[in-house]
């Protein structure tokens, strides 16, 4: 089985060649030599054999926006072909580039929307470097056989931090202050600055930002109060309320933390803004389309809003330079014109630690996926695992069906792999797609193509990969 056979199905590229993984490393405590003779025996028994079943430099990955350094080098360590470029790209550019590669990391400014998707005839995953995926069509993406990972813990401290660090900027006026000052003028005063001790912090999104942030700010003597969609154990002494209207007539801060849906675009409009206090701020660091940012301005205008913090906007320049400006969003000279308002441009988990810790947990998914077939932390198709094949199990080859999700499928799956020996086998479904993965042994190159050629041929079929 060393030498590459093409088993490649119609509009997707496979690729097939034996490899072997580096050896696992046994840990025991000290034995005998005959113990230590069996631990030695035990380690080569069950030492992974990576799945890899193809010539690594054909894997081409395509990442864009900059990802970080520690998710190049371990997809580059793969022997993948990787092209980095630093921006994201307009739609013409990305459909000509995505057309050629298996795997494409992108952040959030870059969108694989349906159109682009329907160009990638290649594309076998996409692995989002940052918590959201709504910039990915990700129904297209499932029912075309396209995983999609994305991190959703990595960057929660980092958020969580800029924002306790804009409530107080925001309480003290620390930002008009350091402007005033760059400018020359020395204005001393404590008319309306804050303690944050003993105020309300409204948290709207309970996730992983939203309750490290409560245990940030209780520290530091916050009154914590959050609302959500669903009913969530309270950590420390906040306290969930039931409805946003309750949260934003006690809170003295809001800080917004949920997803871009239909159901949260102008979440905060003029409605909000009037239930809020009088003299509240407003935070938010979670997407552009949540705030309608014309009603912020005239309610700061009115001195219904204290101060409020920007991270993410509706319309957001594809890379740095001179473009946040009225062209790109026409009440953008009308935001800037306001008093103690932080603009930042989408920096929430942009630290050192958070990039570096996104880029190893996406590229590690990237790789389980590409060599293994492993689904775990996908966002869009069925979380499968399966125990790793050994490198005492060099005939076998680990079976790939992502399908349709109809009666009768496994029936007919079985019915291919009844002339064969599945020593595992496991299937879950998502909504309309299933996932399927069987592990066959002694299997030969000749008996790989009739499985993978039967596969292809029944109706259910979405995507099979065959890896060995």
């Amino acid at each position: 089985m060393s030498s590459p056979i093409n088993i490649s199905a119609p509009g997707k590229v496979s690729y097939s060649s034996l490899s072997v993984s580096p050896s696992a490393t046994f840990h025991s405590p000290p034995a005998s030599q005959g113990q230590s003779f069996m631990a030695s025996n035990l380690a080569h028994r069950a030492a992974p054999k990576h799945l890899k079943p193809f010539n690594t430099e054909d894997i081409k990955i395509l990442l864009l926006e900059n990802v970080n350094q520690t998710g190049q080098d371990i997809l580059k360590g793969q022997g993948y072909q990787v092209e980095f470029q630093k921006a994201s790209l307009p739609e013409d550019q990305l459909i000509e580039k995505i057309r050629d590669v298996h795997v494409i990391g992108i952040r959030s400014k870059t969108k694989l929307t349906a159109k682009v998707l329907a160009e990638a005839k290649n594309l076998l995953v996409v692995g989002c470097f940052c918590i959201g995926t709504n910039q990915v069509d990700l129904d297209y993406a499932a029912k075309h056989g396209i995983a999609v990972f994305n991190s959703p813990f990595a960057n929660s401290r980092s958020v969580a931090e800029l924002v306790i660090a804009e409530i107080i900027t925001l309480a003290r006026q620390l930002g008009d202050r350091s402007n005033e000052m760059h400018r020359g003028t020395w204005n001393k005063v404590s008319n309306k600055c804050w303690e944050i001790r003993g105020k309300t912090l409204g948290i709207v999104g309970y996730g992983h930002i939203g309750s490290q942030l409560s245990v940030l700010a209780e520290a530091m003597g916050m009154v914590v109060i959050y609302y959500d969609v669903v009913t969530l154990m309270a950590i420390g002494s906040a306290r969930q309320v039931p409805s946003l209207d309750d949260l934003l007539q006690q809170a003295d801060f809001v800080t917004l933390h949920v997803p871009e849906t239909p159901e949260t675009k102008n979440m905060i409009s003029a409605k909000q803004f009037e239930k809020m206090k009088s003299g509240a701020y407003l935070i938010n660091a979670s997407r552009g389309t949540v705030v309608d940012i014309p009603a912020l301005i005239k309610a700061s205008r009115a001195g219904k809003i204290a101060g409020a913090a920007l991270d993410v906007f509706p319309n957001e320049p594809a890379g740095n330079g001179d473009y946040f400006n009225a062209e790109l969003n026409t009440w953008g000279d009308d935001l800037r014109s306001l008093s103690n308002l932080i603009l930042t441009p989408h920096i929430g988990g942009s630290t050192e630690e958070a990039q570096r810790a996104i880029g190893v947990e996406v590229a590690d998914a990237l790789v389980r996926y590409i060599n293994q077939g492993i689904t775990l932390g996908s966002v869009n198709l069925p979380e499968v695992n399966m125990r790793s094949l050994t490198l005492d199990e060099p005939n076998h080859a680990r079976i790939i069906y992502i399908h349709r999700n109809v009666p009768g499928v496994l029936r007919k799956v079985n019915e291919i792999l009844a002339d064969h020996n599945v020593d595992k086998q496991i299937s879950d479904s998502k909504g309309d797609i299933a996932y399927l993965m069987a592990d066959v042994s002694a299997v030969k190159p000749e008996d790989i193509k009739d499985i993978r050629d039967n596969l292809d041929a029944l109706s259910s079929r979405v995507l099979t990969r065959i890896l060995y």
